[in-house]
């Protein structure tokens, strides 16, 4: 058990580390390293895992508890979600206090124009990871394919889009139409 502890925590923290944008930025990541890499659980439950922690109240970063107490029960839980969350934070405390020193440099300003496309093109990174997870049929894809599109181009709250595949997967699994 200390092994596996050890692992998740050495896991998250480097995640905690790299995770520009946040929780979600990480997902692809901590998808490989708990599925492919260490071999934890597979695609579906981690899918399953990361609805559910979207789904929860909170922050995102809650899917770093969700994954260590599946892996490790109640120590997994409390391993994984110090190790996403002290790492960054001191980081993040650090950081702000140096660039509170040196916020008229140009340098500072270059850095966070810099930094802005790397974040965004993580959390697509993130969606493009789930979304060849949890597509298993025709309909899952064509579900996000349209809500992908739907949402990028709108103003469309995704609740509906979430709404819309729950009546959608319920109906289909009921008539018995492959999802």
């Amino acid at each position: 058990m200390n092994g596996l502890l050890t692992k998740l925590s050495a896991i998250f923290a480097m995640l905690s580390l790299t995770a520009f944008g946040g929780a979600n930025a990480a997902l692809p990541e901590l998808r490989r390293q708990i599925v492919v890499l260490q071999g934890l659980m597979d695609d579906q439950t981690f899918a399953g895992l990361v609805a559910l922690a979207q789904a929860a109240p909170g922050p995102n970063v809650m899917i770093s508890s969700v994954v260590g107490w599946k892996v490790a029960g109640w120590p997994g839980f409390l391993v994984a979600t110090l190790a996403m969350v002290a790492p960054s934070s001191l980081l993040a405390f650090l950081t702000e206090r140096t660039m509170r020193r040196w916020s008229a440099h140009g340098t500072m300003l270059l850095l966070r124009r810099a930094l802005a496309p790397v974040a965004v093109g993580l959390i697509c990174a993130s969606g493009l990871v789930l979304a060849r997870a949890a597509d298993s049929g025709a309909l899952t894809l064509a579900l996000t394919v349209f809500m992908s599109v739907l949402c990028g181009t709108t103003r469309t709250n995704p609740l509906f889009g979430v709404a819309a595949g729950a009546a959608l997967g319920g109906a289909a699994s009921v008539i018995g139409f492959p999802i």
